[in-house]
């Protein structure tokens, strides 16, 4: 029987990776699982294109940006291909292209590699890992935290095996809100983004909607958030609050818009990952603590604080590439201070 490529040359997959007996898969089809982002009008996105378009012209024009998107799978083949579509590809002299337009792969929770971009790219690249034998793995292959991707196709063996994933343990997802550090900058792969260590290590599905320099708290994206199904509520734009009174007039006012819509979701608060912080920085924390308290003076028992200093301060001054986003060391440090809170949240 022909194969739809035959019959359709829409979905041939050119490609320059020399592998006899290599089959290429569309991860929009079984058995493939998508998270953290959905198709749409020709691209992954994270959020709705008119809901983004809503917000701001900044959120609008990194909401498909596809940080957090994964695809999971589980095959025998021997190696990994892949071959990515992608337009607005963000490269930055503060960030790995491997991160802000790459992809990497896990096997069995394990990172193996990284599908290295060129840096030249323009519309995608394609890359391959081999693995040194043959056996199940269950793969997660993580998308680019700063760039857009139109379509990804996997090669696999011809003969290999392949079946849908098993569900993380938390299939709801956590929903993370905020700025260009939520977002994932500058991690030097998608995969040491700290949410995606969360991931791992509390085995639960994610939404990232962090908005480089675009998280404000407006009412169209809470008005989204809150709809969403979430096992676990994280909310931190303190960055990008372009003042210590705009915090203040935005913070609680959100915080309570989710409540409400949620009542007992469990929402957690985090402040700047920062140490040590300025006077204006402390400001802008009493502003955070002042939402939590009230919380708590209104009996609230679903809500939950962590202070942005407790995120940032084991990586002893090494923990950012530029003094506000952090690297793989301060990445590793925000995940094992939010590790702990969340496998009590979610009775780990």
């Amino acid at each position: 029987m022909p194969s739809i490529s035959e019959i359709d040359k829409n979905f041939k997959v050119e490609t320059k990776i020399e592998k006899v007996g290599m089959k290429f898969h569309d991860v929009l089809s079984a058995p493939f699982k998508i998270h953290g982002v959905f198709y749409d009008d020709g691209k992954f996105r994270r959020i709705p294109c008119e809901t983004a378009r809503s917000v701001s012209p900044g959120v609008y024009a990194l909401h498909a940006n596809t940080a957090g998107g994964r695809v999971r799978f589980v095959t025998d083949s021997p190696y990994v291909a892949i071959n990515a579509a992608m337009s607005n590809i963000n490269k930055m002299s503060h960030f790995t292209l491997c991160g802000s337009g790459g992809f990497d792969l896990y096997a069995d929770n394990e990172y193996v590699g990284t599908y290295i971009p060129p840096y030249c790219m323009t519309e995608g690249y394609e890359g391959i890992i081999e693995f040194k034998t043959r056996k199940l793995r269950e793969i997660t292959i993580n998308f680019p935290l700063y760039s857009d991707t139109n379509s990804l196709y996997i090669g696999l063996d011809e003969n290999a095996y392949l079946s849908e994933p098993t569900p993380y343990e938390v299939e709801v997802p956590i929903v993370y809100y905020g700025s260009s550090i939520t977002q994932g900058g500058c991690a030097s792969r998608p995969g040491t983004a700290y949410q995606s260590i969360v991931s791992r290590e509390v085995n639960a599905d994610f939404i990232n909607l962090g908005f480089s320099g675009g998280a404000r708290a407006e009412s169209n994206i809470i008005d989204y958030i809150k709809s969403l199904p979430m096992s676990v509520f994280v909310f931190d734009y303190d960055h990008n609050a372009p003042s210590v009174e705009f915090l203040a007039a935005t913070h609680e006012r959100a915080f309570l818009d989710v409540r409400r819509a949620n009542p007992e979701l469990p929402i957690v608060m985090m402040s700047m990952p920062k140490y040590p912080l300025t006077s204006v920085e402390k400001a802008r924390l009493r502003v955070i603590k002042t939402t939590y308290n009230n919380a708590l003076a209104n009996g609230d028992k679903n809500v939950y604080l962590i202070d942005g200093r407790a995120l940032m301060k084991r990586a002893n001054g090494d923990g950012t590439v530029d003094g506000c986003h952090p690297n793989d060391i301060g990445f590793f440090c925000m995940a094992k201070a939010l590790i702990p809170l969340l496998k009590k949240i979610l009775n780990h």
